[in-house]
């Protein structure tokens, strides 16, 4: 049997996750050469799961993003252990069996907005945010739409998307099938000030 594709899968993938972090630290350089861009430390992600027996909900406040209005790009990095649950034990499944947290501990999302933000307008603008999204080690091509609205100086971006487990190689013992969905629901509102170099 050839093993070589499976190989050159793995570069790859490693490659692609080289890229990925490449473009986040040129972005957050940006950032310290002082260009106009717009940022947070607290941006808050909650998820939520539908299952027969329990469903399961957890949020995080400590959501890090960068947003550039001139050309769209943005990228937004969390902490996986950062999520809180109900249940200390729902916690601890989440991190260890699922997530692997201790090999894959950020959750990252870079990409474009489009159409770009117009910060002369007050009400919400709908838009679209192009990117890969790496989550359990997989990176994964998205588009998802969102809200974006510039006030008082900032702008404040919302979003509500869904995420396969399968898509990003999360495993779900089939005694959990009843516990946990396969499509987890998540919701993004962040706040983006000005940054002050």
């Amino acid at each position: 049997m050839d093993d070589r594709p499976n190989i050159d899968q793995t570069k790859l993938t490693k490659l692609k996750s080289f890229l990925f972090y490449l473009f986040f630290y040129m972005f957050f350089l940006q950032l310290a050469l002082g260009q106009d861009l717009y940022q947070t430390r607290s941006g808050k992600v909650s998820f939520y799961s539908s299952a027969p027996i329990e469903n399961i909900e957890a949020f995080s406040d400590s959501g890090i993003s960068v947003l550039n209005p001139e050309n769209g790009e943005i990228v937004f990095k969390i902490k996986i252990r950062s999520f809180d649950f109900k249940k200390d034990l729902m916690q601890e499944h989440f991190n260890e069996n699922y997530m692997e947290s201790h090999k894959y501990p950020f959750g990252i999302f870079t990409g474009h907005i489009q159409p770009l933000p117009n910060p002369d307008l007050l009400d919400p603008q709908k838009v679209v945010i192009k990117g890969n999204l790496e989550i359990h080690g997989t990176v994964q091509s998205r588009e998802i739409p969102a809200e974006i609205r510039f006030l008082n100086n900032s702008f404040f971006l919302e979003t509500n998307f869904e995420i396969l487990c399968k898509d990003h190689g999360i495993k779900i013992p089939r005694l959990m099938f009843r516990n946990i969905a396969e499509v987890i629901k998540v919701s993004l509102d962040i706040h983006f000030k000005p940054h002050i170099p």
